[in-house]
Formats: structure tokens, sequence, C-alpha cells
């Protein structure tokens, strides 16, 4: 690293963000399909002003924003430049972003990858990056140190909303236990005593239902579960503590498109996250109740 930090630890900041602004992630996710639902071109033009857009209405009062980096990548370095200032423009306005990179790689390449995201010195740097860990949990070690170091947090795919997800998460490993589950226990581990919330997160769908159960799934890995699946893919706050139980009030739901398919309009976009953050916050609260 080029530069010190001074950032306190990801989960720390994460559960106040989470207590103060209400549990809620939402995506910033510029699919063509979406620019032209907003009467947007699918240009550099119609991508700035989406993204835009979007911080100018959310920055400032939701606890996470996560920008989907292949949206921005398909325009070039100048789609580049708008997630640079996007990233930017978000944590100046008090929103911890994450960045879904989804990287998995090996050696001085997820080094890099690491680095891109999580050194205070990258003009792409966030508070947190999604890994993928499908070339062992071990590959990831370069993004889990840089984290510790940084004050920046990890969320590493354990058991996806996708259907095609189960072939490689549910197999059982030669000692009975399923890949997710390996992984889900390897992040309780990197958060062992951390307090209020460890730094290391876990991708797991809120749309999963009872298939957790088959994956033998323990989500008590004292961090953060970031949970897509909200709105536009069929589940709702309602259906959280059902799906993930004692470590509901960990679950930081995700929803894009149940909140972007409001825009352009800015006073839309927030009444929508504001539903939204307001109904997992109920949720929470009366499982915490019974």
């Amino acid at each position: 690293m080029t530069e010190t930090t001074t950032l306190e630890p990801f989960g720390a900041r994460l559960r106040r963000a989470m207590d103060e602004r209400g549990p809620l992630c939402v995506g910033i996710d510029p699919h063509a399909s979406l620019l032209a639902d907003w009467g947007l071109s699918d240009d550099i033009a119609g991508l700035e002003r989406f993204t835009r857009t979007v911080v100018e209405a959310l920055a400032d009062r939701v606890a996470v924003l996560k920008p989907q980096s292949a949206f921005f990548e398909r325009f070039g370095s100048r789609g580049i430049a708008v997630l640079e200032q996007a990233v930017a423009d978000s944590r100046e306005a008090g929103a911890l972003v994450l960045m879904d990179a989804k990287r998995g790689d090996i050696g001085s390449t997820m080094a890099a990858y690491a680095a891109t995201y999580l050194d205070p010195a990258s003009p792409l740097f966030s508070d947190a990056v999604t890994v993928s860990p499908y070339l062992g949990y071990g590959s990831l070690r370069p993004a889990l140190d840089l984290a510790r170091e940084s004050g920046t947090g990890v969320f590493v795919l354990a058991l996806t909303s996708n259907p095609e997800g189960a072939e490689v998460q549910h197999a059982v490993r030669a000692g009975g236990a399923s890949v997710a589950a390996t992984m889900l226990e390897h992040l309780k581990a990197e958060n062992a005593d951390a307090a209020p919330m460890g730094s290391y997160g876990a991708v797991v769908g809120a749309t999963l239902g009872d298939t957790l159960g088959a994956a033998g799934a323990d989500l008590a890995i004292n961090g953060p579960l970031l949970a897509p699946g909200i709105g536009a893919q069929g589940a709702t706050p309602a259906d959280l503590p059902r799906v993930f139980g004692a470590a509901v009030r960990d679950v930081v739901p995700n929803v894009s498109r149940g909140v972007l398919r409001h825009g352009p309009d800015v006073a839309a976009l927030r009444a929508s996250a504001a539903r939204f953050a307001g109904e997992v916050r109920d949720a929470v609260d009366t499982a915490a109740s019974r």
C-alpha cells in the first residue's frame, strides 16, 4: 500500500450505517434495458446521467451503494471514469460503497485485484468488494489480508440466488460438508472476536428459503450477509427472518431493480429506498421481539 488509512474496521462502520440509515444496500446497475426505461441512451452520456442521478438521490441516505462494475467496464475507460467518480461522490456523501466485481484468482493477480478496490491509493478504492472463492478459499488471502490492513470488507460468494449456483455451492466435500458450508466456516474464523460485527461477509440469496438447510449452512459467521433477491427476484423483507433466522440482524438486503425502476425521478427513488429500508427494519425488529 502506498498510503496509510485510519478507517475503523468495515464491520463496525457497516453496523453503524445500518443502525442510522436503515439496513439496505441499493445496486447501481446501469444495464441497457434500464437505461432505456429511463429514457436514456445506451452510451457514455446515458451512463453518466443514470449514475449521477442514483448517487444524488441515495448516497446521503442509504447505508450501502453497490455499483456493478461490469455495467461500467463495457464502456471502456470512459465508463471506468464514471465509476471512479460515483465511488468518490457516494463515499463523500456518507454511503458505504460495495464494489460488485466478483473477482477471484491466484497469487499476484488476486493481489492486484485486491489493490484495485481495497488500497486507499487506488482511484477505485471502495469500502468493500465481492469476491469469488472457487479457486479455493486460500486464493482470496491477498484480499482478506489487505481488507484487514485497510479497514475495508470482503463479501465472499457462498449461496447465491441464481439457480445454477447449487451445482458448485451444494457439492459435498470429502468430510461431508458442502462447499458453501465450508466457505461460511472460513468466514466465521476470519471474524472471530470482532465486535460489533466482523468485516468478512458472505453473499447469501434471500430467495433460497429452505434450500439453505440442504446446504448445511450455518449463517452465524459474526459478519454481514449480503442478501440479493429482494424485489424483482421475488423475495420480500418479510421473508428475511424465515430465511436467515437468528442471523437476520446481520443481513444487508440488496435491492436493485425494485428501487431503480422508479427513476429518473429523484423523489421516487428516495421514497422507494426508504420504503424498503423501513420494511426491512420492521421485519428485523418483529423477529427480535418474538
